[in-house]
């Protein structure tokens, strides 16, 4: 009996081995696909209940020195930072040094509103503080003697917790307060509460400065024939919302300690990854739902570089995507919904190689307009940019991810950072254009033409 015991509990082993050699085969081939298109350069880790089944690099590290990415390449994770900026407030929570109903004027007299904003309202970007990143002047480099008053002069979006819109304002100035609160600097502070306990040890916050073989060079633009670099944004600058590097080998770490509720308790976990009344974003985290599961998420966008974390408890999914160049965030993001597709046994597809044609200048013009899906109330505005559409989505007043389409004929129109988008344009017998169809993830959605 117990060498049949033996025998199937081998058998069992060998089969789950099997399987997950053809998981990693499936990953490669998905995660590859994009990377020999010019669409990925960086590096993926990717697990699923508690096994690492893809860990690896793509494209240079630095195309000049003719190095390779690899599981220990450094990355700057943008605004991914505002997850560990949060989770460094909720400590001091569980501590009982601050509240999440403490106001901003607590801390910093002068704002508009001040009175009324509360730390739970920067946390989830219901604060109606304006985002300084989406203002004209361009800062260089910065500390809090210099930011503050250039912060308090922007004027509020809309009054605190009657609406939601995106602001690295508030991460910014959460930075500050955890320094006021705990009487060290934002930096100490994160080191001591998370990347300390769970040794993070090539993460940090100065890339600029950071001597090591395993710092990747960010780039503008990165292929056969271009490798231009571009200029590192002073850490100073993003603070709090999105100045920490790291590695896809430290970021699996992260993943672990939230798991486990190694850095905060289950409660505090709960409420940070809660979305809030008014948007899916609960305290430095993105909430979601990918074929009726939970995913948890953060992406990034900083100069020379883009990422995405995201994860799934209940299958105990995590993936980290970390790029080495601009603007790669968008294909970023997709390769990770493709991902959760593989592991949920779903339908997806590998990128292929297309070409665009070349259509007339009137064709185009004759497309620019708004278009309504008026079952969801999104409305597309439609512009012509070099013989492409630029798709701009919005909902409420927010805007959405803008689409670049591409011609494939006179009509029908591909985007060029995702597969699975198609745009047809619908005319009439008499040449005008009526509205367009969109499919999606196979989900047909109509947009009538409305000016």
């Amino acid at each position: 009996m117990k060498k049949i015991l033996a025998l199937l509990i081998l058998i069992g082993t060998v089969n789950r081995a099997i399987a997950q050699d053809s998981t990693t085969a499936k990953l490669n081939e998905l995660i590859d696909a994009y990377a020999k298109l010019g669409r990925f350069n960086g590096a993926a880790l990717i697990a699923q209940h508690g096994r690492i089944l893809l860990a690896k690099g793509f494209g240079y590290k630095s195309a000049s020195d003719k190095t390779f990415n690899d599981t220990n390449s450094v990355f700057q994770i943008a605004s991914i930072t505002k997850s560990f900026t949060a989770a460094v407030v909720l400590k001091l929570v569980e501590n009982q040094k601050m509240s999440l109903d403490d106001r901003l004027e607590k801390y910093y007299q002068g704002f508009p509103h001040g009175g009324s904003i509360t730390i739970t309202q920067l946390l989830n970007h219901t604060s109606g503080v304006r985002n300084f990143t989406e203002e004209d002047t361009t800062i260089k480099e910065t500390d809090e003697a210099r930011i503050m008053p250039y912060l308090r002069k922007l004027k509020p979006d809309f009054l605190p917790g009657t609406a939601w819109h995106y602001s690295n304002t508030n991460y910014v100035l959460l930075g500050y307060i955890i320094q006021k609160v705990s009487g060290m600097s934002y930096w100490q502070a994160v080191k001591k509460y998370i990347f300390g306990p769970l040794q993070m040890r090539s993460s940090g916050f100065d890339l600029a400065n950071l001597k090591s073989k395993d710092k990747a060079i960010g780039y503008d633009a990165l292929n056969d024939s271009v490798q231009a670099e571009a200029p590192i944004t002073d850490s100073t600058v993003p603070f709090a919302a999105g100045a920490i590097y790291s590695t896809v080998t430290d970021m699996y770490k992260w993943y672990l300690g939230l798991r486990d509720h190694k850095i905060l308790n289950a409660a505090s976990f709960a409420a940070a990854t809660t979305p809030s009344a008014l948007h899916d974003y609960g305290f430095g985290w993105q909430i979601d739902s990918v074929f009726g599961r939970k995913i948890i998420s953060h992406s990034g966008a900083i100069s020379g570089f883009g990422s995405n974390f995201s994860f799934n408890l209940a299958d105990d999914i995590c993936i980290v995507l970390l790029s080495n160049r601009s603007g790669s965030t968008f294909d970023i993001m997709h390769m990770s919904d493709k991902v959760f597709a593989l592991l949920f046994h779903q339908p997806y597809s590998i990128p292929l190689k297309r070409t665009p044609v070349a259509i007339d200048e009137k064709v185009l013009q004759n497309y620019i307009g708004k278009f309504l899906i008026e079952e969801i109330n999104v409305l597309i505005d439609v512009s012509a940019d070099k013989g492409r559409l630029v798709a701009q989505p919005s909902r409420d007043g927010h805007p959405g991810p803008t689409a670049e389409l591409l011609p494939l004929d006179k009509t029908n129109f591909y985007d060029t950072h995702d597969d699975e988008l198609r745009v047809t344009m619908d005319i009439d017998e008499t040449g005008n254009v009526k509205g367009m169809r969109i499919l999606q993830r196979g989900i047909a959605k109509y947009a009538k033409k409305i000016n």
